[in-house]
């Protein structure tokens, strides 16, 4: 059974910084693309980062919404996605949900840049 669980959300000020972890279980996780996506309140699911499989040489790429804040990363070993967040913004907010590239995703973690 395919899971993805994200964890390390929370409340934070603006300028501070976060790091989200996705723990993935039920398939090769290293073979796969993996993603983060982001769902602002009330708004559409957004992109924000993708990294790619073991077999692309885990290559990044960003939205230019985050691209110099945002780094993704991977543990193949321990089958974990990261995103490390710095210089939040308020208009980070969204629950953030990261993705297998054929579109599984996680329950979400929430994260809430706000004085």
């Amino acid at each position: 059974q395919v899971q993805l669980v994200e964890s390390g959300g929370g409340l934070v000020q603006p300028g501070g910084s976060l790091r989200l972890s996705c723990v993935a279980s039920g398939f090769i996780f290293r073979n796969f693309q993996m993603n983060w996506v982001r769902r602002p309140p009330g708004k559409e699911l957004e992109w924000v980062a993708r990294i790619g499989s073991v077999h692309s040489e885990s290559t990044t790429k960003y939205s230019d919404s985050v691209r110099g804040r945002f780094t993704v990363s991977r543990d193949n070993a321990a089958n974990t996605l990261f995103l490390q967040m710095d210089d939040l913004k308020p208009e980070d907010t969204a629950t953030y949900y990261c993705t297998r590239a054929d579109g599984i995703r996680g329950q979400g973690t929430q994260v809430l840049v706000s004085s």
